[in-house]
């Protein structure tokens, strides 16, 4: 476990030097008994704050954010009724104000001292942070240790874009309550940052010295305006006759460039984050926030090197791609989809799991979307696993990249009666090809393959033709 950081030490460590304004108010608690008067101000002595959170404004490289941060030290950072008044004061002026907002949390819950009066305050929090989240301002958590009970079932898990930092114990009933409730121990390794970050409830561990990088990442992204773009836009026509066949193995050999090498190598102050928040991880698909040839997005791709007969693209994969599209709804940011998938599982767990629940639920939510949206084909696009990231407002497609309702041996399969060995011929016939797709109005834009191509080449040749459509699709939102 690293060292525990005070609520001031974190900001300090996070804000630029001297920027810090409190917000705070002098608390009253002449209202209380004399015993809990006497563990207000010892416990105030001890930490040197006269809550359990302290909140305010500051400057991190030069943008202005608002504050909130949990005071472990001060009655083991439980929230009670003042400080449930100081964090909801916080935020509405935060909202008011137009200004990011980062919290941190260091909490055994709400304060038993004050009990059900102190425990419903987590909903006018919640309430606070949903009428925020409304106005399409930025929300960053960073949960230490402890972090539980109702701070944790309540501001703890309503942010866009949550972490924790190593070995924190973070939970919704603490473990030594739940044994002394049961008569059992909890089991280990389950309320760990590393396990919920595993299990797509949180987007990744961190280190605090790590933080202020990372909020600086995220921060690029939510609030910066974009950068005048890099990298040159390809020019040339695609071959109107290039075989279909051929265009399809291009896309399923070894090094072709898929959503890794577009962050890679046109992706800038790239956020990385994980699973749906809501329990769920698929390794199938990348979200991240980013900056694609210096215009602010966010990405959800479909990873071909991570889909194999083992590990296909299953519905939680695109349970993510979903929390990827409401991410850039809310905050008001471009989308960017990805297609590259040989298609979507096909299993008893899928369909228990919803699969074609998801691709329906992923295109509806495409179509209804008021924020630029682009969809990328940029290799495989196999069934309705690539039909569920295809309904942008803007379609982009390298030139061997492909659209299919089946693999071109399962439709050669479907004709020819089990007979696989069509699939060439099949592929020619169906008009998968991006030149196809291009003429019927399926795809705008096909960037045009060199065959000396590596990877690095056509990611960059892909992003540059993405970022100019975005920033058309900007500029005529207004």
């Amino acid at each position: 476990m690293s060292e525990r950081w005070t609520a001031h030490q974190l900001l300090e460590l996070v804000l630029d030097d001297g920027s810090y304004e409190s917000w705070d108010a002098p608390i009253d608690i002449s209202g209380h008994s004399a015993d809990y008067r006497a563990a207000l101000e010892r416990a105030a002595q001890k930490a040197g704050t006269d809550e359990s959170v302290v909140t305010g404004r500051g400057t991190m490289h030069g943008r202005p954010v608002a504050v909130v941060a949990n005071e472990f030290g001060f009655l083991a950072g439980s929230i009670g009724r003042a400080a449930a008044d100081r964090i909801a004061s916080a935020v509405r002026r935060a909202t008011a104000e137009g200004l990011p907002l980062l919290a941190t949390t260091a909490s055994g819950g709400t304060r038993m001292q004050e009990g059900t009066p102190a425990f419903v305050q987590m909903v006018e929090i919640s309430r606070a942070i949903m009428a925020h989240r409304a106005a399409g301002l930025p929300y960053l958590v960073y949960l230490r240790n402890p972090t539980m009970g109702g701070v944790f079932a309540s501001w703890g898990s309503l942010a866009h874009v949550t972490v924790a930092e190593p070995g924190a114990l973070v939970g919704f009933l603490g473990p030594k309550v739940y044994e002394a409730l049961n008569g059992e121990p909890f089991p280990s390794g389950v309320q760990t940052a590393e396990n919920l970050a595993d299990r797509g409830v949180i987007d990744a561990v961190v280190p605090a010295e790590q933080l202020p990088a990372l909020v600086d990442q995220a921060l690029a992204v939510l609030v910066d305006a974009p950068d005048e773009p890099a990298l040159p836009r390809r020019t040339g026509e695609p071959d109107p006759d290039a075989s279909a066949w051929a265009a399809i193995e291009r896309t399923r050999a070894p090094g072709r460039a898929g959503v890794r090498d577009l962050l890679r190598h046109a992706g800038s102050r790239t956020l990385r984050l994980r699973g749906t928040d809501e329990g769920e991880h698929d390794h199938t698909v990348i979200v991240a926030l980013t900056r694609l040839d210096g215009q602010p997005c966010v990405v959800v791709g479909q990873d071909r090197t991570r889909q194999t007969p083992a590990t296909p693209m299953g519905p939680g994969a695109l349970r993510e791609a979903r929390r990827a599209m409401r991410l850039a709804e809310e905050l008001g940011l471009p989308l960017v989809t990805v297609i590259d998938t040989p298609g979507a599982e096909l299993s008893q767990r899928a369909e228990e799991g919803a699969i074609a629940g998801e691709i329906a639920r992923c295109i509806a939510t495409m179509t209804t979307m008021t924020v630029p949206t682009l969809s990328v084909v940029l290799g495989q696009g196999c069934g309705g696993g690539a039909l569920a990231l295809l309904p942008a407002q803007m379609v982009v497609a390298a030139e061997s990249a492909w659209l299919s309702p089946l693999p071109p041996e399962g439709a050669s399969a479907i004709v020819h009666r089990g007979d696989t060995g069509h699939a060439a011929e099949m592929s020619e016939h169906q008009q998968v090809r991006a030149v196809d797709l291009l003429r019927d109005g399926t795809v705008h834009h096909v960037v045009p393959e060199h065959a000396d191509d590596d990877a690095a080449a056509l990611a960059r040749a892909v992003a540059a033709e993405c970022s100019a459509r975005l920033r058309d699709l900007v500029a005529a939102r207004g």
